[in-house]
């Protein structure tokens, strides 16, 4: 039974980490609008911390900042250099960073959704639970993401997209962090819903 529940348990994680990897190298991941990225790459962590726990919400954040690395990389733009250090645009260059900020949001956001699906466990009314973690969770990706590269990278950013930090934030939050928020609120309670009964299977932490 141990050796059966570990077997469902991988294949679960690595149907989303396919479904994460699959997000990234499709168009259906990002969306580029000048400087700013809509993206649902947010939505396998999230549910995957909240159906499944913490560590496997960690795994998932990786793999999202290991392609936002590897796509600022590869398929840079004008600020790509706020996601790797191998990217340089004039004098401005991504150092060290770049690596904390493409991946430390990613993975916390993993983190943070699975601790607080743990501390608000018991209860009531799950749907409307569910839908507000993940709200706040892209909210607080969204807040990481910027307050990071504000924090970091903010006169170099504010000089090569001719927009500070702050009103790229404030853009963000007002248009498409809105409907990632609102996407986000509505599909990964639907989701887990969905796939509840394969949840009560498993022998989860």
């Amino acid at each position: 039974m141990k050796n059966k529940n570990q077997v469902l348990r991988f294949t679960l994680l690595t149907f989303f980490v396919a479904i994460e990897l699959l997000l990234a190298l499709t168009p259906l991941g990002y969306l580029n609008v000048g400087v700013i990225s809509i993206t649902l790459m947010h939505l396998p962590v999230i549910f995957v911390a909240l159906f499944m726990g913490m560590k496997e919400g960690m795994l998932v954040g990786f793999v999202f900042g290991l392609a936002s690395f590897l796509r600022a990389t590869f398929l840079p733009n004008i600020t790509s250099f706020c996601f790797t250090p191998f990217y340089a645009i004039g004098n401005i260059h991504g150092n060290f960073a770049s690596l904390v900020i493409a991946f430390g949001p990613r993975i916390a956001l993993g983190f943070v959704a699975g601790l607080l699906h743990k501390l608000c466990h018991n209860q009531q009314k799950e749907w409307f639970k569910l839908s507000i973690l993940s709200i706040f969770c892209t909210f607080l990706h969204t807040i990481m993401v910027m307050g990071l590269i504000w924090l970091f990278f903010g006169e170099a950013f504010a000089t090569v997209a001719k927009i500070s930090v702050k009103a790229v934030l404030l853009s963000v939050l007002a248009s498409n962090g809105l409907l990632e928020m609102i996407v986000a609120g509505i599909v990964i309670p639907f989701l887990y819903q969905a796939v509840k009964p394969i949840r009560q299977r498993l022998v989860l932490e």
